[in-house]
């Protein structure tokens, strides 16, 4: 246990309880209980999210693909979760594709994480329906829909439940064009599927599987962090010429909450955002961990009493660049290598486990195109490689006191 994380759980470098700390959860009765949220941002007090219509209307990379010529001052926004920003993102497609499909298991009914609800009821069940419980089948009929032309949104239940499918995408949906020689292809499959931690999946329900697809050239990999993200990247993956696997966060459905344009939207395939521009330390990571890190960064510029003893005064005013991947195949190596020549230094975060991660992809290419440039060993920060823990699933997630550790010991390197 790391010295910051022993000072958070309130234990001595020994394990035993810090008798101050101790004495001030029993015995004291002049301490105000933190708030419901805690004091520090989480997801739903980010400021990375953009809770006015200036500002979604603003997003960076955004691109219409409606007629209005009014300027931004035509379009209008919504409070949308992710789970309605995706719903919306599939309207949109059905409404403007007479050919797109949206199948899987239970999405007629609205899906588990109700993505689909009301689909069926607005544009029938012949274009929305319910498919046996068969990933397999479910990769195979896509494909299938694909190579006649069709639009194909297909839906696996749970990112954890993608390897039956396996062989369908990695040996036939990535490889239909090389086959053909171009004659022919499957770009008009997209595999929708929850993924990530949600806090009490444990071994089968809270897996982050992305770093399985890395090797499968002719897959496009897309994961969004917020409502704006998950509608314009879904958007743009049905319409992308490739097959795509879009693995939205489950644990973010519901608590990412933004303002999102309800005209027709797309954002970039394969480009990677910066959302807080730094000069001393590039931190990258996709998803969920957006938030952990964003959180990492408050603790780091402001930490509490408790920590200020392990996090030097010399690096609280750091300058940190925090870079959200979105597209884990292709992931946008222009950008982060840009960011690491500038920075020096190099923190991956992801929630799967560190063996064969996507970041150990990263750290390889960035290691062998910034050397030079670099003041300190490329760092990463992930899940450990076990199955996740039904019960110590909070321990399992790369979470903030971890990154600050990470961050602390690369800019003091």
């Amino acid at each position: 246990m790391t010295t910051a994380r022993r000072l958070v759980h309130g234990l001595s470098r020994k394990g035993r309880p810090l008798p101050l700390l101790s004495q001030r959860r029993s015995n004291s009765t002049k301490v105000e209980p933190p708030p419901a949220g805690g004091h520090l941002p989480g997801v739903a007090s980010s400021k990375l999210l953009r809770t006015t219509r200036d500002a979604a209307l603003r997003t960076p990379g955004i691109s219409w693909k409606d007629e209005v010529s009014s300027g931004l001052g035509g379009r209008e926004t919504q409070k949308m979760n992710t789970y309605q920003a995706v719903r919306d993102a599939m309207a949109i497609a059905l409404t403007k594709d007479e050919t797109a499909v949206v199948f899987g298991e239970d999405v007629g009914f609205g899906g588990v994480f109700r993505c689909t609800m009301g689909l069926a009821e607005e544009f029938g069940k012949e274009r929305v329906f319910n498919t046996p419980l068969t990933e397999q089948g479910i990769a195979g009929f896509g494909i299938g829909m694909a190579a006649m032309g069709h639009t194909a949104i297909a839906e696996i239940q749970f990112a954890d439940y993608i390897f039956p499918a396996f062989d369908q995408l990695v040996n036939e949906a990535a490889k239909y064009r090389y086959r053909s020689g171009g004659s022919f292809d499957v770009g008009r499959l997209t595999i929708r599927t929850p993924t990530m931690a949600v806090g009490h999946g444990g071994l089968y329900h809270s897996q982050s599987p992305e770093g399985f697809f890395m090797g499968a050239a002719g897959l496009k990999v897309v994961i969004p962090r917020s409502p704006i993200q998950a509608k314009g990247l879904l958007l743009g993956s049905i319409r992308d010429p490739n097959p795509v696997i879009f693995m939205e966060p489950k644990i973010l459905y519901r608590s990412a909450v933004e303002q999102v344009p309800i005209d027709d939207y797309e954002l970039p395939l394969g480009k990677a955002e910066i959302l807080v521009p730094g000069s001393d330390l590039t931190l990258v990571t996709w998803g969920t961990p957006v938030y952990h890190c964003e959180t990492a960064l408050h603790v780091l510029n402001s930490p509490s009493k408790e920590l200020e003893s392990v996090i030097p005064a010399s690096v609280r005013s750091a300058k940190i660049e925090l870079i959200d991947l979105r597209s884990i195949l292709p992931w946008d190596m222009e950008t982060i290598v840009e960011s690491v020549n500038r920075t020096g230094r190099l923190v991956i975060v992801h929630e799967a486990g560190m063996t064969a991660g996507v970041g150990g992809e990263i750290a390889a290419e960035v290691q062998k195109r910034c050397f030079l440039k670099l003041n300190a060993p490329v760092r990463r920060v992930t899940g450990w490689d076990i199955p996740v823990g039904l019960q110590y699933e909070k321990f399992h997630i790369p979470d903030a006191i971890r990154v600050v550790d990470a961050v602390v010991e690369t800019l003091t390197y």
